[in-house]
């Protein structure tokens, strides 16, 4: 672009400047206005920048003033004001891996030691039922947990889906050192598998169960089915930040499951007895009572004059 036709204008405009100091004027005005001309953009963008930055930190700061109420009726973990009823700790992993040593129990270290118990049947099978399905990503040869790891999970499945009809979702049992240590480097929540807080999936006695979706009253009716049995030390269940539920089952279950199992199969009506042995204890009492009634009634009339 020819600017000579612009600088032979300044002669006329300044009169008193010499030809050299005009030309050299002119210069200066010119750059002054290239200058200007490309500033003009970047100080538009600057101010559109500083502009959506207001507005974000004005929309937070009404955001945080002003928080959108929570979807009535599912259950949210919130960072901040989380305040779980299972809450984890060193200890307690100091405290399960005690007991799973007290009992014998082996870390499994790699897929072919896993195949060798199950095949031993010291890891059983997890069936999937209308009250129990499993997270897509669980192979089926990491199914298996300890019998009375299943003992549990039937149970427990089969009383929610009973109270809500929908199914729980399991997201892991059994673990191999090998899998914990793949685990361990994308999942900074996931315990070691060495040491004495390692991972008591490795065992075989725990399950994760998935949070996601629960309603509040839903989550409730988990927590107070596994409050009783924490407090008899069966299971150890732990809230996790993410959303998931490790529970730990311990072999003390297996005596309550043999209990109620047992007093179900007394009450199964027989050929003999079609109401159950329930109803037969609940007649002969009935029948007590009323002979002792009769009896009582006889004695007070032969007392009368």
């Amino acid at each position: 672009m020819d600017f000579s036709p612009l600088l032979n204008l300044w002669p006329g405009a300044f009169p008193a400047l010499s030809g050299f100091s005009q030309r050299r004027f002119g210069y200066a005005v010119l750059l002054c206005a290239l200058t200007l001309m490309v500033s003009v953009p970047s100080f538009a963008v600057t101010h559109a920048a500083t502009h959506a930055k207001v507005r974000r930190t004005r929309h937070y700061m009404v955001r945080y003033a002003f928080p959108a109420p929570a979807k009535r009726g599912h259950y949210q973990v919130s960072l901040g004001r989380w305040t779980p009823m299972f809450p984890g700790s060193h200890d307690m992993l100091v405290r399960e891996n005690e007991e799973l040593d007290r009992l014998q129990l082996p870390r499994i270290a790699d897929e072919y030691e896993l195949l060798r118990f199950e095949a031993a049947q010291e890891l059983v099978p997890v069936a999937e039922t209308d009250a129990l399905k499993f997270a897509p990503d669980l192979i089926d040869s990491h199914r298996y947990c300890r019998p009375w790891t299943r003992d549990f999970l039937q149970d427990f499945s089969q009383a929610y889906y009973e109270q809500f009809h929908s199914p729980i979702q399991i997201n892991s049992l059994v673990r191999t050192v090998e899998q914990q240590h793949r685990l361990r480097r994308w999942n900074r929540f996931a315990a070691p598998e060495f040491g004495d807080t390692a991972s008591t999936h490795l065992t075989g006695v725990t399950f994760d169960m998935s949070r996601r979706g629960l309603t509040y009253e839903e989550y409730e009716w988990i927590r107070n089915y596994l409050l009783p049995l924490q407090a008899q030390g069966m299971i150890d269940p732990i809230e996790e930040r993410q959303p998931v539920l490790h529970v730990v089952v311990y072999d003390k279950y297996s005596s309550h499951y043999v209990q109620k199992s047992a007093w179900s199969e007394a009450n199964e009506p027989t050929e003999m007895d079609p109401y159950g042995s329930a109803s037969a204890s609940t007649a002969t009492s009935l029948t007590a009572t009323s002979a002792t009634a009769t009896a009582g009634a006889s004695n007070a009339g032969d007392s009368q004059p």
